[in-house]
């Protein structure tokens, strides 16, 4: 059984003689897909740290990590015909054309259009993606939670939106899968579609690449001074962009190490012991203020909403604080000031909690 197995996933090699293994593609396409939320976490814990400095690092993390990693791609497609992840596994991207596959150099880089072509698939679809993914968890949190009018138009068309969401990800997942399951048999050539889309294949980079790659390092490292000035200013940007995209190709290659351990501490059967070490305390309830002190913020009748001063509809209390409230005064306070009324304690709309009497 396990030769058979070991048969099947290598029999895509008859296929051609440079093609990687399943093993090797997917260890590729989960790279990137590690290296993003290592940045995110980082980049919160930043924000949170000091929100006046990086709080406009996390508000916009998902288009600054997308600007640098076109950059990135941009690079590497131009300079080794391959993705980053890609060239980290030895790996290129050789184009498909009609009947004959274009043959070039690593170094030639990919033509324009197939550049482009893998830098959209690349950047640009990943990030339509996330944004998606977003706009249906903020669609579903509030269809939850709002106060929308049942014929609302906005709440027919995100209920809609809502119920094909789930259907058309696991058809665009399925899509991937067979694709997948196909290049493992050895009845295609691309483990996944959106190589096909763009016009290209991959390969295994041979020992001439390598040859070209130091050679091109090499003679980079030994070109001549410029003689004018504008050669000079030119030189220097062109060094410096290189030391850029160098110095970050670098710190990736290093830090992928890292992300294995970031995978295993951040997976969902360590979450436990996260959480039994960074618990907090809890906080002791609000003593100072009770029904029979003088303060404002509290009516002087038990019956009364402490926001609108009449007597509560659809009591809710907030599992923040334990105050009870209308939930309408409630949740339009807590959506926008995100705190207890009371209290001050940071509350988001999900602390509600609506209380049924037994007259109900």
């Amino acid at each position: 059984m396990a030769e058979h197995g070991a048969h099947i996933t290598t029999a895509s090699v008859a296929v051609a003689d440079d093609q990687p293994s399943i093993f090797e593609v997917v260890a590729q396409d989960s790279l990137m897909t590690a290296v993003r939320p290592a940045l995110q976490h980082v980049v919160k814990v930043l924000a949170e740290s000091n929100p006046a400095h990086y709080g406009f690092f996390w508000r916009w993390f998902d288009e600054i990590f997308t600007l640098l990693d076109f950059l990135l791609q941009q690079h590497y497609l131009s300079r080794t015909s391959a993705s980053f992840s890609e060239h980290f596994y030895g790996l290129k991207r050789i184009v498909v054309g009609g009947s004959k596959q274009l043959q070039r150099p690593a170094t030639a880089g990919l033509p324009k259009e197939h550049l482009w072509k893998s830098a959209v698939f690349l950047v640009l679809l990943p990030y339509l993606k996330v944004k998606l993914e977003k706009l249906a968890s903020s669609l579903r949190e509030e269809d939850e939670y709002s106060i929308h009018p049942p014929s609302s138009h906005w709440k027919r068309f995100y209920k809609a939106f809502l119920a094909a969401y789930p259907f058309v990800n696991m058809a665009w997942e399925g899509w991937f899968l067979t694709q997948q399951l196909r290049y493992i048999l050895g009845k295609a050539e691309h483990h996944s579609p959106l190589l096909k889309l763009a016009g290209v294949r991959l390969g295994r980079l041979t020992a001439q690449d390598l040859q070209a790659i130091e050679h091109r390092l090499a003679e980079a490292s030994e070109m001549q001074e410029p003689r004018s000035i504008g050669e000079k200013i030119k030189s220097a940007l062109k060094k410096a962009v290189g030391g850029v995209a160098l110095s970050l190709s670098t710190g990736l290659s290093v830090g992928v190490f890292f992300l294995q351990f970031l995978d295993w501490w951040y997976s969902s059967e360590n979450q436990e012991t996260i959480k039994s070490l960074t618990a907090l305390p809890t906080p002791p309830p609000p003593i100072h203020l009770d029904y029979n002190s003088d303060s404002p913020l509290l009516p002087k009748m038990k019956t009364v909403c402490p926001l609108c001063r009449k007597t509560r509809v659809n009591d809710t209390v907030l599992a923040t604080s334990g105050y009870v409230f209308c939930y309408r005064c409630v949740f339009n306070y807590v959506r926008s000031h995100q705190a207890c009324p009371i209290t001050g304690y940071p509350t988001e709309v999900q602390h509600l909690i609506k209380l049924y009497s037994p007259e109900n």
